[in-house]
């Protein structure tokens, strides 16, 4: 490498463009954005997706449709037939006991059918599903259902 050919090391980051200094900046009066109209604006188009005020594309398709009640929403936390094993033979097993074998969290619980139930206990929970009811039913126990 001879001296001539060294040459400056390139700055760290590219400098921003200053817009609307100028005609002669290249960048000057309309700063790229055309001329006139919403979009010349600051807060130009509104929010992404946006499109004029016609019905956006989002909300044309069917899936977007329908109503979803969060505020309302009731969480179960699903315990299923098979975790209920650790109970000893004919044992009520009730919210206390679940909350004791750390098989759920304080709230409402559903029991449901994952699994098999290998003896016969009495379930009493705030719900259960129609399989979990018949495998423990099956097995000889009982469903008690709580209300919530």
């Amino acid at each position: 490498m001879k001296p001539h050919q060294i040459t400056a090391a390139a700055p760290p980051r590219k400098r921003r463009r200053r817009l609307g200094r100028g005609e002669g900046s290249g960048k000057g009066k309309t700063t790229g954005r055309g001329t006139l109209g919403q979009g010349a604006r600051s807060g130009g188009n509104a929010y992404p997706g946006f499109e004029g005020g016609q019905t956006r594309l989002l909300m044309r398709f069917p899936g977007r449709r329908g109503f979803t009640n969060h505020r309302f929403r009731r969480d179960f936390q699903p315990v299923n037939v098979g975790a209920l094993n650790v109970f000893p033979e004919g044992s009520v097993v009730g919210p206390d006991e679940l909350k004791g074998k750390g098989l759920i969290e304080p709230g409402l619980f559903k029991i449901l059918a994952g699994g098999d139930l290998d003896h016969a206990l009495t379930v009493r929970a705030p719900k259960f599903s129609a399989a979990a009811r018949a495998k423990i039913e099956s097995a000889g126990g009982s469903v008690e259902e709580l209300s919530e």
